[in-house]
């Protein structure tokens, strides 16, 4: 089996690239890395005989001339992600996340598979509103409740993606697997996400110790179940033109209760501060997962604390990622 993962190097796309090679794959990598990292976890999987790791900019449709066909897998994860990198450039979110959806579509050939890298960004809006419930599931409205606010140009350039990738699968005889990630954790995932940055605060031992957004539920999926959940809906028939959720929808948990938890690993016990949420941050989110369930068997295998424990392990070991 040969894999192609755009946008490789990054926080999903290297621990998918391990779990592939695991398996017997042998996968190209293609990255900027304005965000995917030249590490000692890249190195390792480089030096691996079946790796193949390419610079590139996939923005570029010369980038996708110089590829070959005949994948079994196509993965793109390639993005501008994270809240702080959307509310300092949403136009440079919309303009990298199109291009790479758009030039990836032109180029992708018929019998091909590709996975589409989404998010549950896509219902903040309609939860806010009262019109979602939550748990979610796919087939309630996505709505982008002001399209002027700088926080939902990633969701938007999510949603022409999902667009374009089934509209067109459907068209040029490829399979479009569309999956909405719902907060995915896990080691080197940078530091500006909450679960690592809590970590990093935990180690320099901030006190008092801020949270913001502490009476928001979030339900956390690590990113070794979210790998699984992928593999599995790539190798499923009747994954194709479906969108699907990848998440974990056990563990619901308070934001404040996770600060303890953090805390609790890290042993420390400095006082808490709640403080209000970000502006445009979903009060709730939780994935409804029938349908990875019944196209693949699915369930998540990591608890909240043991993912907790492994990725502040992880970031007290390397520090905050350069």
């Amino acid at each position: 089996m040969r894999a192609l993962l755009l946008g490789g190097a990054g926080f999903i796309g290297l621990h998918l690239a391990r779990r592939l090679v695991a398996d017997g794959y042998e996968i190209t990598v293609v990255d900027d890395f304005s965000r995917g990292r030249e590490d000692a976890d890249l190195n390792e999987l480089r030096a691996h005989p079946s790796v193949r790791v390419l610079s590139a900019d996939l923005t570029d449709a010369a980038t996708y001339a110089r590829l070959p066909h005949g994948w079994d897998q196509i993965y793109l994860l390639a993005a501008v992600v994270g809240v702080r990198n959307v509310e300092q450039d949403p136009a440079r979110v919309v303009r990298v996340n199109t291009l790479v959806a758009m030039h990836l579509l032109d180029w992708v050939a018929p019998g091909e598979r590709v996975f589409f890298a989404s998010t549950s960004e896509v219902y903040a809006g309609g939860v806010d509103a009262g019109v979602v419930a939550v748990p979610t599931a796919e087939d309630v409205p996505a709505m982008v409740s002001d399209v002027t606010a700088p926080r939902f140009a990633y969701a938007v350039s999510k949603l022409l993606g999902e667009a374009a990738f089934l509209h067109t699968a459907r068209a040029r005889g490829f399979d479009a697997v569309v999956g909405r990630f719902h907060n995915v954790y896990g080691p080197r995932m940078g530091a500006d996400h909450v679960i690592p940055e809590m970590a990093l605060r935990a180690v320099s031992g901030e006190d008092p110790f801020r949270v913001p957004g502490a009476d928001q539920f979030r339900a956390f999926c690590h990113v070794g179940d979210a790998v699984e959940a992928m593999v599995r809906l790539m190798a499923a028939p009747g994954a194709a033109g479906q969108i699907v959720h990848i998440g974990n929808d056990r563990e619901e948990t308070n934001i404040g209760d996770l600060a303890k938890l953090v805390l609790r690993v890290a042993e420390a016990g400095p006082a808490i501060e709640p403080s209000p949420a970000p502006p445009g941050s979903v009060h709730r989110r939780c994935p409804d997962l029938s349908r990875l369930r019944g196209l693949t068997g699915y369930e998540p295998a990591v608890t909240l604390e043991e993912g907790v424990r492994s990725t502040f392990a992880w970031y007290r070991e390397h520090g905050r990622p350069s």
